[in-house]
């Protein structure tokens, strides 16, 4: 297999900034602080009860994800897996 050259003269990206990455967090943290304050004040109608709680949806899709990625990591990670030697001759 050969080794690519690198190319030096590219440009650095918009996310190889620190101060960019900073800035792009701030305003995902801000998205996440309004939309938790318009949960407050919007009306919903539910079917359950705890459907009406206060960032009930945040919560449950927060859950929802680390049940998929521990699901996907301990369980279906083993089961499609293959030897470290797999394609080796």
């Amino acid at each position: 297999m050969s080794k690519q050259p690198i190319n030096t003269n590219e440009k650095p990206g918009i996310f190889d900034k620190p101060e960019n990455v900073k800035r792009l967090l701030r305003i995902f943290y801000l998205c996440v602080i309004l939309l938790l304050i318009v949960d407050i004040f919007y009306h919903k109608h539910t079917y359950f009860a705890w459907e009406g709680y206060f960032g009930f949806y945040s919560v449950y899709g927060f859950v929802a994800c680390v049940i998929l990625v521990i699901v996907s990591k301990y369980i279906l990670r083993p089961m499609v897996m293959r030897k470290e030697d797999h394609y080796d001759d």
